[in-house]
């Protein structure tokens, strides 16, 4: 059984919040799925496409390598591991558990723990993005051009996908169903994201379907960015919406029990 230290009244809040994390930060250790997944098997991607002498060719239409396309896929495969699995999956089992029903009988809101799973995931999500970015620079991918179009074009990507696993977390009712529809989400999120082939070579009905994905969209905002252009506002509507809407939607069927 999880044991959790509670704040006690004298405590400041503050300080009872910092614990939780701390708390479930070691939990989520003892099982590093999202950090195995999440971080872990992207950087290994991203090694294996740099030793491909043909993924340093010129893309077609574009002014980016092959590799350097794969960078911004890279980052969104590993935004989707963490957000629609590592994300939902402790909570739904907190709550299989009881231990979200439980924390309502302390003087912790039961907000917190749901709120340092969020914190949690999105230092995962912020390693992953740093380990790729520091080692996709190193491989020689050029990322001068709109460095700020491409950190608003991953912030918008990580705030849609994190709402999307927080509503699986909201509805799901058990481990192995949150577990089955995070991956059935996550495969054609990744299709569309050109992680089987680049986006250009979709036939036009597919690219334009793709554009209205959260991945579809992030790929495409990152490439327009690492091209020296800010991303066209299309794709940073279209996964501002997904966080809003799906983010709504989590907050209004959470169930505690």
């Amino acid at each position: 059984m999880t044991t959790y230290v509670i704040p006690s009244r004298a405590r400041p809040p503050a300080r009872g919040f910092r614990k939780l994390i701390t708390v479930e930060g070691k939990l989520a250790l003892r099982v590093p799925f999202g950090l195995a997944l999440g971080v872990l098997v992207p950087v290994i991607l991203l090694v294996i496409f740099n030793a491909i002498p043909a993924m340093k060719k010129a893309a077609p239409g574009s002014t980016l390598t092959l590799f350097a396309e794969y960078f911004p896929v890279l980052i969104c495969m590993s935004l989707g591991l963490i957000a629609l699995l590592s994300l939902p999956i402790p909570l739904v089992t907190n709550r299989q558990r009881g231990v979200l029903r439980r924390f309502a009988t302390t003087p912790a809101p039961q907000s917190w723990l749901l709120a340092a799973q969020v914190i949690i995931n999105l230092a995962l999500a912020l390693m992953a993005i740093v380990i790729l970015t520091a080692g996709a620079v190193l491989f020689g991918v050029h990322l001068a051009p709109q460095i700020a179009g491409f950190a608003l074009s991953a912030a918008l990507a990580t705030a849609a996908l994190f709402a999307i696993g927080l509503l699986i977390a909201a509805v799901a009712p058990s481990t192995p169903i949150a577990g089955v529809v995070g991956t059935v989400l996550l495969y054609p999120m990744w299709f569309f994201a050109g992680l089987w082939g680049p986006q250009q070579n979709m036939s036009p009905l597919l690219q334009h379907i793709g554009n209205f994905t959260p991945l579809g969209a992030a790929v495409q905002a990152m490439n327009h960015a690492m091209q020296g252009t800010f991303p066209p506002a299309r794709p940073l509507l279209v996964m501002a919406a997904y966080a809003i809407v799906f983010g709504i939607a989590a907050i209004k069927l959470f169930r505690w029990e």
